[in-house]
């Protein structure tokens, strides 16, 4: 497992009992978590003086209460990256901080290259890694078909004095925009992307994870430039494990242009325990030279 354990404005401060507390910046949140299902140690006044609890509610969703007044939003850094933290009607904050030791690994690799690197950041959610690969250098087209999380992207992205960084931000369906990308033979040394479990198309498509995963992979394999560097998938889709997504990039990017894989989970140190947090799984794809 890699954990995302360079954070200073994060913690992951305590868990049990199905949730977790977090310190973001000076606020301290406390949230659901369908992987804790062992026992709280111990409700202290840590839990009980949280400043915001979000508490899901038995016919779905939830809502959240606070302790006291915070900001609508606030900002958190990660070394030169910087990003706004709100809390949503659906308990997430719009960053997902295990993401953090993918982005170093990224920006490394973008460095280390020592040539112009296009990256496509697709599912791009409120663009971490899109801000992590410009800090880098690289030129980004980050595409989601949430216009709310593109808009908090580019905000994201002038918070960490990106402004005026070459990226192009795309509103868009994910799989149509890979396909007018490959009609129009536009090529990226390196594509990110964080694939949902299930979803619909706006004309009514399904996509499902295990049906589509594969096919997608391949059309993606056919806007790499012929000097690919990387390409990284997450995934939070539960039951779908490091083995078969790493199955899956062997018999697709890897048996095209070689290279090697490196497959996992990604997770969180949790200061109280000493535990660790498991928060998905990730696939690298990287080039051998």
């Amino acid at each position: 497992m890699r954990l995302a354990q360079d954070w200073q404005d994060y913690e992951l401060l305590d868990t049990g009992n199905g949730e977790k507390l977090e310190r973001w910046g000076d606020v301290v949140l406390r949230r659901p978590d369908p992987q804790i299902i062992w026992p709280l140690q111990a409700e202290n006044a840590m839990w009980k003086q949280a400043d915001g609890h979000y508490h899901r509610s038995s016919s779905g969703g939830g809502q959240w209460t606070y302790k006291r007044q915070l900001p609508e939003r606030w900002s958190v850094a990660y070394g030169p990256l910087k990003f706004h933290i709100k809390p949503t009607n659906f308990k997430h904050t719009g960053l997902f901080p295990e993401q953090a030791v993918n982005w170093s690994w990224m920006m490394d690799k973008i460095r280390e290259a020592n040539r112009p690197i296009r990256v496509l950041n697709l599912f791009a959610y409120t663009g971490g890694a899109t801000v992590a690969a410009a800090s880098a250098g690289a030129d980004v087209c980050h595409v989601d078909a949430a216009k709310g999380m593109v808009q908090w992207a580019k905000e994201n992205a002038e918070l960490s004095g990106l402004s005026s960084a070459p990226i192009r931000y795309i509103t868009d369906d994910v799989f149509k925009f890979v396909q007018r990308e490959q009609r129009r033979e536009r090529q990226y040394e390196a594509i990110i992307m964080d694939p949902p479990s299930y979803g619909r198309g706006p004309n009514g498509e399904t996509w499902k994870l295990e049906d589509n995963l594969f096919p997608f992979l391949e059309t993606c394999m056919s806007i790499l430039s012929d000097k690919p560097l990387f390409v990284l998938v997450n995934s939070y889709t539960t039951g779908f494990s490091p083995t078969v997504l790493g199955n899956l990039l062997q018999l697709s990017f890897q048996r095209k242009f070689g290279g090697s894989l490196d497959c996992g989970e990604v997770g969180l140190p949790i200061t109280r325990s000493g535990m660790t947090l498991p928060c998905g799984i990730y696939g690298r794809w990287q080039s051998g030279s």
